[in-house]
């Protein structure tokens, strides 16, 4: 059972890499891309959506949010950019690269972050 839950884990990691290849693709189509950057984005962000510390739902989104994200994206990608991206991806973790990081991904949760705060706040300011 743990080995499976390893190459799972492997594999999720591959194809986040994966597709931060696939963004770089001119073969990618543009709406696409878009979806590719927000999940890479989101992906490679030191900053989590929904902070670990809280109980169960601070694992939602790695264990749930993340992958089924990454699935979507590779399911729309073409067969030949996926193939491609995949092996680039195959090589980068063969030669012990460190995980690339995204401070866009930080922004961009940063940035949910304010939006559901502000929202609060206006919500907040209506109801009095």
């Amino acid at each position: 059972m743990l080995a499976r839950i390893k190459s799972w884990a492997r594999r999720l990691k591959r194809d986040g890499l994966a597709l931060w290849f696939a963004l770089r693709d001119p073969a990618t189509p543009w709406p696409l891309k878009v979806l590719c950057w927000l999940v890479v984005a989101y992906a490679l962000s030191p900053i989590d959506l929904i902070p670990d510390f809280i109980p169960v739902l601070g694992f939602v989104d790695d264990a749930l949010l993340l992958p089924g994200l990454v699935w979507l994206a590779l399911r729309l990608l073409p067969e030949a950019v996926l193939a491609r991206s995949r092996e680039r991806a195959e090589q980068w973790m063969a030669s012990g690269a460190g995980k690339p990081r995204s401070r866009a991904g930080a922004w961009l949760v940063v940035g949910l972050w304010v939006l559901c705060a502000a929202l609060a706040a206006l919500w907040w300011q209506a109801r009095r």
